[in-house]
């Protein structure tokens, strides 16, 4: 009960005057504390030359940039790949980190194996990558032969994605799957 009264007292303060009628009144926006320039009826801060009031504060990131050599391997994502399809019907992802890494998920993201690529697999994987050339792949490839209960991939590196089924793949996404761990164990 008391917790119930201070909720109303504190929906009552954060409205003005329980009575008033007043609309004109100025009201800080929900997350800014009652100190802002805002919420005391300041004018706010005006934006810097480089941002525009619409633009937002955090710098985006470009998929053109090169990886910079201080990033930490271990926790960046090399390339993701998801297969669904066959005789099955299942669906298994390989993550592949920057240091050599992978992880094997199941259809629910549950770790169904882990290992670590040797540094010339690693090298043959990012050799691959970028011999495909994913900024300028179609996002999803089609036209080739149906494979019946052939595997569907999703590919995921550098800011892009591409899809494609087996019997449309472009050999440069065959030499990315020939480097790639194995999608069972």
């Amino acid at each position: 009960m008391a917790a119930a009264v201070l909720l109303g007292v504190a929906v009552l303060v954060g409205c003005g005057s329980a009575g008033s009628s007043d609309t004109s009144m100025s009201r800080a926006p929900s997350g800014l504390p009652s100190g802002s320039p805002t919420a005391t009826g300041d004018a706010p801060p005006p934006p810097s030359p480089s941002q525009s009031p619409s633009q937002s504060p955090i710098p985006s990131k470009s998929p053109s940039k090169s990886p910079s050599p201080s990033r930490d391997d271990a926790t960046e994502t090399l390339v993701r790949v998801t297969r669904s399809g066959g005789i099955a019907g299942r669906t298994h992802t390989l993550i592949v980190k920057g240091d050599g890494s992978w992880t094997r998920l199941d259809v629910k993201a549950q770790p169904t194996g882990t290992g670590k690529l040797s540094p010339q697999e690693l090298d043959a994987l990012r050799a691959a990558l970028a011999k495909a050339d994913f900024a300028h792949l179609p996002r999803v490839s089609t036209g080739g032969p149906v494979i019946y209960d052939g595997y569907t991939y999703a590919f995921v590196h550098g800011g892009f994605e591409v899809a494609s089924d087996q019997g449309s793949m472009p050999p440069a996404l065959d030499a990315v799957l020939d480097a790639l761990p194995p999608f069972t164990g």
